[in-house]
């Protein structure tokens, strides 16, 4: 309790004030110390795969603009006071001889100009800070080693500097996001070095990040294992929240479900975007529950290392069919737990879910939502462990238009995943193929198979909890 607090608190009673009106008054003073307007950083470090980095970041702020009511070079142009009452979640108003202007809280690295330079000059280009760009001619050439330790390691303190001065813009630093791919050498190695980096500085501030996993139906690259397995070991110890996106999962919702027959790059980006304004939804307009990270991840991760997420989202269906989609509240509810849905390419059936949230917009019950999920654990009991009560979370979030609804969920099924890109890795570390491109760097052997055991654990510990059961619990404490 601050000095304040405490002086407020002798000030009441010495004015002869009652106690349970003072409880009201006390929570209500700590509620504004707390005040929901944080900085949230998009770090966006981007790769050869142009499905990551800055590419989806561009996409990413573009759907951000049109649903706070902002056009392209930032200025407010909606009717709704609901869209900027917490535009300063993402945005920084800065007034100077004229309309406020909305400028994107955002840091946009590459190890190439290209993909920074096509920005600049695109749209929205007049939208972000020019300093905010850094960019090198260097690049990473798809290997961990290059981004982590020798290009990256040489550039990251003026990378850091910059970020330090948006960070120091802000009233209440909560966390930063950073949008990477784990499968080549900038959004993985100099991405794993920025969020260790950012541990270091930023202890107490929350670290979440969308990282788009690469799949060997989608892939472009030979030693995207080594570079994803090597980013995956930073990740779990380096991170609070990961929402991990499959490039396999999009290519599938994309063909089967929106009826694209040869999807390009920005038809990927704008699903990855969509998904990743949903999940944000409850942190920039008023809702319910989980307004703020701290609050989300406490809700999501049961134990620290377990903090890999699954996205889906709902509805996803071929534009052309939008007049016969019926959009009830039960049904997008069995969407979001529905593997077709899912960015993640992975099975819900084969595992159990540890916790979700599940965040609905537009004009929905609050009553009417949590029911219809309620409903639906009913009917899916053997897919959510009965260890952890009540572990679907439900917001819903005002100042939206449409009705649509994302969700985050921690299912152990996601295991999938990390055995896929293990399996690739271990085949062609058993023949130390391709080593040579990485110890060229600096790089030791060791970390090769500590990131091979660090993954091994992971799912080990995956393993263990879909397999727990509450007469487990009660069994070790009647021998403790």
């Amino acid at each position: 309790m601050g000095v304040f607090l405490k002086r407020v608190i002798r000030a009441y009673f010495n004015l002869g004030g009652d106690s349970s009106r003072l409880t009201l008054e006390i929570i209500n003073i700590q509620a504004m110390q707390f005040v929901p307007f944080y900085m949230f950083m998009s770090l966006t470090c981007p790769v050869i795969h142009r499905l990551a980095g800055n590419q989806v970041g561009e996409r990413f702020w573009k759907v951000l603009l049109a649903e706070h009511g902002l056009d392209d070079s930032g200025m407010y142009v909606g009717k709704d006071p609901l869209q900027i009452e917490r535009a300063g979640v993402y945005f920084c108003p800065v007034d100077s001889n004229g309309p406020t202007k909305y400028v994107p809280r955002s840091v946009q690295v590459d190890l190439e100009s290209g993909v920074c330079n096509h920005c600049q000059s695109g749209p929205l280009g007049s939208l972000f800070r020019p300093d905010t760009f850094f960019t090198s001619d260097s690049g990473a050439g798809n290997n961990w080693a290059k981004g982590f330790y020798t290009e990256g390691a040489e550039l990251i303190d003026p990378i850091l500097d910059i970020i330090r001065r948006q960070a120091e813009g802000c009233e209440a630093l909560q966390g930063f996001q950073i949008i990477h791919s784990l499968g080549g050498g900038t959004g993985a190695g100099l991405g794993s070095l920025l969020l260790s980096k950012l541990r270091e500085e930023y202890p107490d501030r929350m670290l979440q990040t969308f990282s788009i996993l690469p799949s060997p139906n989608v892939s472009e690259t030979v030693v995207e294992p080594y570079n994803a397995l090597l980013s995956i070991h930073q990740l779990v110890d380096n991170c609070d929240l990961t929402v991990c996106i499959d490039n396999e999962a999009l290519y599938d919702i994309a063909v089967r479900t929106l009826k694209i027959k040869s999807p390009n790059f920005d038809d990927l980006n704008h699903l990855i975007s969509r998904v990743m304004c949903g999940v944000s939804t409850s942190l920039r307009f008023p809702g319910q529950l989980n307004g703020d990270l701290r609050k989300l991840s406490m809700n999501l991760i049961p134990f620290p290392r377990l903090h890999f997420l699954m996205p889906s989202y709902a509805p996803f269906y071929d534009p052309k069919a939008r007049a016969f989609q019926k959009l009830s509240v039960p049904e997008l509810t069995a969407s979001l737990f529905d593997r077709r849905n899912l960015l993640v390419a992975s099975d819900p059936r084969f595992g159990r879910y540890l916790t979700a949230a599940c965040i609905f917009r537009g004009k929905v019950s609050s009553n009417e939502a949590e029911t219809s999920v309620a409903q639906l654990q009913r009917k899916n009991s053997n897919l959510f462990v009965e260890w952890i009560p009540d572990n679907v979370s439900v917001s819903v979030v005002l100042g939206t238009t449409g009705r649509a609804t994302p969700a985050l969920a921690n299912s152990t099924c996601i295991q999938e995943l990390f055995k896929r890109n293990l399996t690739q890795f271990s085949v062609m570390f058993k023949r130390r193929a391709f080593l040579h491109w990485y110890t060229g760097e600096g790089m030791d052997i060791m970390e090769f198979s500590e990131a091979e055991s660090n993954t091994n654990d992971l799912i080990a510990e995956y393993q263990q909890y879909q397999e727990a059961t509450v007469e487990d619990e009660e069994e070790e404490e009647a021998e403790q």
